[in-house]
């Protein structure tokens, strides 16, 4: 890539999913260093600003995507509905043990307003940041940046063996381990969606609905881990 233009657009693609990365990293490094609540527990205020540092940033991008209207909407769903079902498949029909300790929102009831504040936070990150950043990366850039490197010029949903399978064990790997297995298949299935719609839109609406089911049968659950 050479010109400014692209440079930009491949920072547009890539810069928002680096941020997300680099915060979940400081997480892990902040409980290793511990010593008090905010550093034992450092998602309860990284996770609020990596949510604006990735929004900030995906509105100082917003002209380099141009999101067309979602296609095959009632196929998004279906897709949507089975990855929620997969990933909640273990605990619910299994017997896999709960997953009850994670970003526990109780944790601010003392104080309503914190807590719905907090609340607020969680899910926009859950069902808004996460889907638009992640799907940027994944599908909007990566499944063709491993067709062409100047990936802008790749119709979007352009099929490769070697892009798709590349992209699903990509999208594996940045889960942890004992969610491999259905992060290997919601990867493989949203690259489907891009397959099947060839729309950047409808792969970011099956994530967001996704996301949407999951965090509020986290809500009814009390299995914060998933979150």
């Amino acid at each position: 890539m050479d010109s400014g233009n692209d440079r930009r657009q491949l920072a547009a693609y890539t810069l928002p999913m680096a941020a997300f990365l680099a915060a979940l990293g400081a997480v892990s490094l902040l409980k290793n260093i511990g010593g008090g609540f905010w550093l034992e527990r450092p998602e309860y205020w990284v996770y609020p600003i990596q949510t604006l540092v990735c929004a900030a940033l995906l509105l100082s991008f917003r002209r380099e995507y141009g999101f067309e209207s979602p296609r095959k909407i009632l196929f998004t769903i279906a897709i949507a509905v089975v990855v929620f079902v997969l990933w909640i498949a273990p605990q619910v029909f299994l017997g896999f043990a709960p997953r009850l300790v994670g970003y526990d929102p109780d944790v601010f009831r003392s104080s309503p307003s914190l807590y719905w504040l907090m609340l607020l936070l969680r899910f926009a990150r859950l069902v808004v940041i996460a889907p638009i950043v992640e799907e940027l990366f994944w599908r909007g850039f990566l499944l063709r940046y491993f067709i062409n490197e100047r990936f802008t010029t790749v119709a979007f949903g352009t099929f490769s063996w070697f892009s798709f399978v590349a992209v699903t064990v990509g999208f594996t790997l940045v889960h942890l381990r004992a969610d491999w297995p259905a992060a290997f298949i919601t990867g493989a299935l949203y690259n489907l969606v891009a397959l099947r719609t060839k729309s950047l839109t409808s792969c970011l609406l099956a994530h967001a609905m996704t996301n949407l089911l999951l965090g509020l049968w986290i809500m009814q659950s009390r299995q914060w881990g998933f979150w």
